[in-house]
């Protein structure tokens, strides 16, 4: 049985956590939850049918009896707590993969991970082709450009027509827009980094899904993909997909056969 800690009992987390609970995440168990606002945490428990413990800080969270901690706060979550999780000699998910960007702080991270004989696992997310981008990076890889389309209210501003909100480096795209692009992060890290992946963000009031393109070039060949996702139902700024991901790799993680590289 796998033994999860959570961080953060928002609309994400919540649906991990319920996801957990219903048996989807196969043989991983919701071990204890953390989050800094108690009503968050209080209405999670009232949606869930089995007991789990509640920390009130990240020392009791790692004191529990878990044996991986999921990230599904925010990237300011993953710079205050990742390095203390990685070192107690737990794996950890993050789901707000955009923190990783910064190459000193994944250096840090990295090497907590190293002390602690930890693990640092991102889920597919959003998005489409990373295993494909994965396997390319094995030769070379000439290009890699995201384009993504949301509808305004998801980006928060308002446009009165379809509008190019940002181009440039996925490096800066995370940083503009920290709860919207994790998937420019998780191509980077897959790929050929933060500085040399193109990101477009559209914002389009016709838009009813948030839309991922990405086209890749590589020695290996040249491939496209595009989804279009459902936005989550409590937080439009991210796709229900998202959440989903993160369940199945807790379920890859508890299985003995797993797809994919």
């Amino acid at each position: 049985m796998l033994r999860v800690g959570l961080i953060g009992c928002g609309a994400i987390g919540s649906i991990l956590a319920e996801a957990i609970d219903s048996g989807k995440a196969g043989d991983a168990r919701l071990a204890a939850v953390f989050d800094a606002s108690e009503k968050n945490v209080r209405t999670l428990l009232r949606r869930l049918k089995k007991r789990c413990a509640v920390a009130h800080s990240l020392g009791e969270l790692l004191s529990a009896d878990t044996d991986v901690i999921v990230e599904a706060a925010s990237q300011e979550a993953v710079r205050e707590y990742g390095e203390k999780v990685l070192q107690s000699g737990k794996d950890m998910v993050v789901l707000s993969v955009g923190a990783l960007l910064d190459r000193k702080f994944l250096s840090r991270m990295l090497n907590a991970a190293e002390m602690g004989g930890a693990r640092i696992h991102v889920p597919t997310g959003a998005v489409l082709a990373v295993d494909a981008l994965k396997a390319a990076s094995m030769g070379r890889i000439i290009s890699v450009e995201l384009t993504t389309i949301k509808p305004p209210r998801a980006l928060g501003i308002k446009v009165a027509r379809r509008t190019v909100v940002f181009d440039g480096a996925a490096e800066e795209a995370v940083k503009r827009f920290p709860q919207n692009i994790n998937v420019a992060a998780t191509l980077s890290l897959a790929g050929i980094g933060e500085r040399r992946t193109r990101v477009r963000i559209i914002a389009d009031p016709k838009a009813k899904r948030n839309i991922h393109e990405i086209k890749v070039k590589a020695v290996s060949g040249c491939f496209q993909a595009r989804i279009e996702n459902v936005p989550s139902p409590q937080n439009p700024k991210t796709s229900y997909i998202a959440a989903l991901s993160a369940v199945r790799l807790l379920k890859d993680m508890s299985e003995r056969l797993r797809i994919g590289t």
